[in-house]
């Protein structure tokens, strides 16, 4: 079984800054790709930023240049340190995770992690 523990997530003025964090624990032979993603109400989930295990990172364009992902692979951790934000930022944002287990490769989400920013 594994596990994904978000935190970070809150209520900001537009403008300022968030770091979320995601920690995966559990059965996990090793950590392929990490990432964040995000759903506002009525809308899609969409991609935000995701990085590799050999730190190749990909971003959203509307996030690009505001946002940084970066990983700690000893402690199975990403992070996404979000500035500059704006109101079309608030969501829910969504760990994901990319990982071999014994004989498989499996995707897994978090629970999710409100971010809301006020004008």
């Amino acid at each position: 079984q594994v596990q994904l523990v978000e935190s970070g997530g809150g209520l900001v003025q537009a403008g300022g800054s968030l770091r979320l964090s995601c920690e995966a624990s559990g059965s996990i032979a090793s950590i392929n790709t990490m990432g964040w993603y995000r759903q506002a109400p009525g809308g899609l989930r969409e991609l935000v930023a995701t990085i590799t295990r050999g730190d190749t990172t990909n971003y959203a364009d509307s996030v690009q240049g505001r946002f940084t992902i970066s990983r700690d692979n000893a402690k199975n951790t990403v992070y996404l340190q979000m500035n500059s934000l704006k109101p079309e930022d608030t969501a829910v944002y969504y760990c994901y995770l990319n990982y071999r287990a014994i004989w498989t490769i499996r995707d897994h989400w978090g629970q999710g992690t409100q971010v809301t920013v006020s004008s």
